[in-house]
């Protein structure tokens, strides 16, 4: 029996996942493709506190053609989201069930640089 690695995961909740090298957001192209991002090609975070207007009731997708929210039915139970610049037209939108870890290893790989 051929016993294959895993790789080391750093956080993993249903839709997001942080490992040594890249950040991988299940579920981001609807209904279940992933999207996986270079910790390299992040060039910044900013967390923002959720409400109505901003983000808490959208389950998949954008309503202004700049944020790009991945699928998460349980978002309007959640009150923090991270929106990272990755130099793109649309900047992906994160809600981990830990956002503060989520952003802690996000920036500790972007210090590592």
């Amino acid at each position: 029996m051929i016993k294959t690695e895993q790789p080391l995961v750093l956080y993993r909740d249903r839709w997001i996942e942080c490992t040594p090298e890249a950040l991988i957001i299940h579920g981001y192209y609807f209904p279940f493709g992933k999207k996986t991002i270079a910790y390299s090609r992040i060039r910044g975070t900013q967390e923002i506190q959720m409400q109505a207007f901003t983000g808490k009731w959208r389950i998949w997708g954008s309503g202004d053609l700049r944020h790009w929210w991945h699928l998460d039915p349980g978002r309007p139970h959640k009150d923090q989201a991270l929106v990272l610049d990755v130099g793109a037209a649309f900047l992906p939108v994160i809600t981990p069930d830990d956002a503060a870890q989520v952003k802690n290893i996000i920036e500790s790989r972007l210090g590592a640089r």
